[in-house]
């Protein structure tokens, strides 16, 4: 009987610590925060925000539409309502939201409500997806202060926040990946051949024009 109840309070004990791990686990993606977001072409908005001190990832998805569990190839073709877009995950206590809306406003053309830079059409547009009504009184102060700054009408609408589908592994972390694509150009990596299309898209240009020293993210 002895032996018994120490092998009972051994198996108490455990089942204490799992369930405090499993309590701290939880602890820890409470640490975070999603914000979604669309600034035209998906692979430049994550390839700006992993940049970023506190951002833990972003995630290249679709959003805003009408269509369950699209493709690229639907979204890009249009009719299905989506944005090209990402969730950003931080850690609110390295990087605020409104940090995180700053540098969005000032990382795009919040004056084209037509698409962004050479990329055209109803997917490429700029959007804020609030999914809290903490995040959408930011977004609406983030977007005043923009417009204040910048002395133009800003065309960025806030969208209450639907559902987020991710795209498929080939757009995740595009901009750093080492496989090989057939461009214009040539056989390059997928880190070459975001570089040479985001040049020749003139993002980084037009972003200097419109927002000088204040944009975060020129000349990635």
């Amino acid at each position: 009987m002895p032996q018994l109840k120490t092998i009972k309070a051994t198996i108490l004990a455990v089942l204490i610590l799992v369930g405090l791990g499993v309590q701290h686990s939880g602890a820890k993606a409470d640490d975070t925060e999603v914000l979604t977001v669309a600034g035209g072409c998906f692979w430049c908005v994550e390839s700006d925000f992993e940049r970023v001190a506190g951002v833990k990832e972003v995630i290249s998805g679709f959003t805003g539409g009408t269509v369950a569990n699209p493709t690229y190839k639907q979204v890009v073709k249009g009719g299905t309502g989506h944005y090209e877009a990402v969730q950003i995950i931080f850690d609110p206590k390295q990087v605020s939201r409104d940090q995180i809306l700053s540098m969005f406003f000032r990382s795009i053309d919040p004056t084209d409500a037509g698409g962004q830079f050479c990329d055209r059409g109803d997917t490429y547009r700029t959007a804020i997806f609030p999914a809290s009504e903490a995040q959408r009184n930011a977004a609406e102060q983030a977007k005043a202060s923009a417009q204040a700054e910048l002395g133009r009408a800003i065309v960025t609408p806030i969208v209450t926040a639907g559902t987020f589908y991710e795209a498929d592994e080939y757009h995740q972390d595009y901009y750093k990946g080492e496989k090989l694509v057939i461009t214009r150009f040539g056989p390059k990596t997928q880190a070459s051949a975001y570089k040479a299309y985001r040049k020749a898209c003139g993002r980084d240009r037009r972003v200097d024009e419109l927002w000088g020293d204040a944009a975060p993210f020129t000349g990635s």
